[in-house]
This record gives structure tokens, C-alpha cells and sequence, in this order.
């Protein structure tokens, strides 16, 4: 393993700059609720035990089924998205191409035979993406922070926007610290003309090491002429959906995690339910899950999340899209896909 894997936490003058953030408190990053990691009743003991007695059903029976596209070729009039498994995806908007939380080595760790890949799950590579106009990263856990695939991607990206400190591991690695700019919560930047990237709160927690919090976490909000998407990143669920909502939707989708959820854990990644609620309060008109569908890092079924997901939805009258691995997702009422988890 590769000792520059870990990365590098924020230090110096960059450090100095960091603290002076609103949301920097008691040496590290805060979040607007408190949000201990877990309950006072749960040891993280009894959670170890939890892990090694976990069903087999955390990992698919079978290769799953997804889409080779041609990412260079994603031409349309309307907004296109392609998910490739857990929070990785694509988005094609008015002829730029945002990739968001890039993951394609085939793991989520450090070391390359911890928390594998689904088979069928990593079909994509480096190589397969198109250039890049805008990487953004949410934040520095490894399974949304990819050494591996970031720096075969380095010469591919145009511009990168992240949550704040995570710059500091983009530097170690080699990155153009001028192509990266870092945002606190609620700040805005004009990208093109008819484009603004601005980033929101999220309830979560950062660190690739021991220490928690060095670096920030967030949600962000692409917002063009004719178009508005919510990109979730990690989150719990909080009031800061609903403030979000109020603030800048309604949104045309929002992109939001629905896995890797337990009550060990309740407060740093939403239960499915809570997820369809969280797009209620974001006034999305429609719901892509993500954070699912490509590792185990929890102790629930691997289809699940989906199956919840959906209950609830049709309960509260949400609509859900539910592309395959690959399969290009434009922004349309019709668009429809069959249940491709049921394997």
C-alpha cells in the first residue's frame, strides 16, 4: 500500500484559513446538530461483534446486471446522469460534464482487499471517463475520496470544487492547487453563464485516519437556467434539508444516500424512510438513491435500501429513479427502468 493513500491533513496557513470558517469549532468541524458517531447504549465492542455475525446477504448472489456507455457521446438537450454504483456518477448538464465522488479501483479502503467492489459493480475506469469539466468531491471518507482513480483522473479534470480542507490530500498528490477551489456551507460560485455550483449542509463526519473532522463535508446545489439538482453527498437526517429546500427548490431531482445505514449508527447516514422524507423537505420533484449497489459497509441487505426506499415512496407520493449501473438517466417524466435488483 502506497503510504500517500491516506492522504494529508489540512496544516500551516491553510489550517489558520480553515479555522477562521464559521462552522470550525473546538478544533475540528461541527456539524448544526449534535451527532455523537453512536447511541450511549451501543459499544463499539458490541458493533465489532454485530460486523463479523452479519448475513451473507450484505453482498449480491449474482454478477449484477449494468450499461457500458460511452460517456463521450451523452448528447441531449436535457440534463444526463449516469450512476456507477454507490455515490459515483456523471452528469451531463448544458454541455459540461460534472463528475461527482469518483470511484473506480474497486474497493472503498485503504488496503485493496478490504470492502471489495459487487462483482459487475466496477465496470467503469479512469480511462472511460469523458474530460472533465468540474470534479466535485463531497467529502474525504475512502469511499467517496478514491486515490487510485483521482490521480489517473488528474489530467482529465479541468477544475475541481470540494468541501473545505480537502485540497490539503488533493496537494499531497500532486494536484494544481489552482485548478482546486475549496467552499464553506451556503457560499456560491458562478461557474459558466447559466451556471452556479453553491454548497450546503450535510450531517456527517470526515477523516481518512484516527482523527475525525480535519476536513469539512458537504451537499452541493447545480443550478442552471432551466434546471436545479440537489447532490447529497453522506448525510444524516437533520432540519438542514428542509432549509435547503426552502432556501433554493424546488429541485428538479435529488441525489441522496439510502445505504449503509444501521441504529448502531442512526445519525450519520438516513434510514430509507428518512431518506424519502429528506426529498419531501428539499421539494424535489424526483429521487435518485445513491450510496448503494457497489459495497458493503454496513450490516443490511444488499438490496434493501431500494426496497425501502420504494415502499415508502409510493406511500408519500415520491417518484424514484432507479437506473441500472451505466444506464443513462435524462432528466425526463418518462424515464423507466425495470427492477433490475431482482436478481
Amino acid at each position: 500500500m502506497s503510504l500517500k493513500i491516506t492522504g494529508k491533513a489540512p496544516s500551516g496557513k491553510h489550517l489558520e484559513k480553515l479555522k477562521r470558517s464559521p462552522n470550525y469549532k473546538r478544533n475540528a468541524f461541527q456539524n448544526l446538530s449534535d451527532t455523537p458517531m453512536k447511541p450511549d447504549d451501543i459499544s463499539y465492542w458490541k458493533m465489532m461483534k454485530e460486523f463479523i455475525r452479519k448475513n451473507k446477504n450484505t453482498v449480491p448472489p449474482v454478477k449484477l446486471p449494468s450499461v457500458k456507455t460511452d460517456l463521450s457521446k451523452l448528447n441531449s438537450s436535457d440534463p444526463v446522469i449516469v450512476w456507477f454504483g454507490h455515490s459515483s456518477y456523471l452528469i451531463r448538464i448544458e454541455n459540461k460534464n460534472f463528475l461527482i465522488d469518483p470511484v473506480f479501483s474497486g474497493n472503498a479502503a485503504p488496503l485493496s482487499f478490504m470492502i471489495k467492489a459487487f462483482p459487475g459493480s466496477n465496470i467503469y475506469k479512469p480511462e472511460d471517463m469523458p474530460v472533465i469539466d468540474y470534479l466535485i468531491l463531497t467529502h474525504d471518507h475512502y469511499d467517496h475520496l478514491d486515490f487510485k482513480t483521482v490521480r489517473k483522473l488528474r489530467n482529465k479534470v479541468k477544475n475541481i470544487y470540494c468541501s473545505l480542507g480537502v485540497s490539503s490530500h488533493l496537494k499531497y498528490w500532486g494536484f494544481d492547487i489552482n485548478k482546486i477551489t475549496e467552499m464553506d456551507w451556503w457560499e456560491s460560485k458562478h461557474l459558466e453563464e447559466n451556471i452556479s455550483l453553491t454548497a450546503a449542509p450535510a450531517r456527517h463526519f470526515s477523516g481518512r485516519g484516527i482523527k475525525r473532522g480535519q476536513t469539512f463535508w458537504s451537499s452541493f446545489i447545480l443550478k442552471t437556467k432551466d434546471h436545479n439538482l440537489y447532490l447529497g453527498g453522506d448525510s444524516g437526517y437533520d432540519l438542514h434539508f428542509k432549509e435547503i429546500g426552502n432556501k433554493y427548490g424546488p429541485f428538479d431531482i435529488a441525489i441522496l444516500e439510502a445505504g449503509q445505514y444501521n441504529t448502531m449508527w442512526p445519525l450519520i447516514h438516513m434510514m430509507p424512510e428518512e431518506t424519502v422524507q429528506a426529498a419531501i423537505d428539499l421539494k424535489a420533484r424526483s429521487l435518485l438513491p445513491v450510496h448503494w449497489g457497489k459495497f458493503t459497509l454496513a450490516l443490511h441487505a444488499w438490496d434493501e435500501p431500494i426496497k425501502r426506499i420504494l415502499d415508502k415512496a409510493k406511500e408519500l407520493n415520491m417518484k424514484v429513479l432507479t437506473p441500472k449501473i451505466g444506464q443513462p438517466l435524462i432528466l425526463k417524466d418518462d424515464f423507466k427502468t425495470d427492477n433490475w435488483w431482482n436478481l
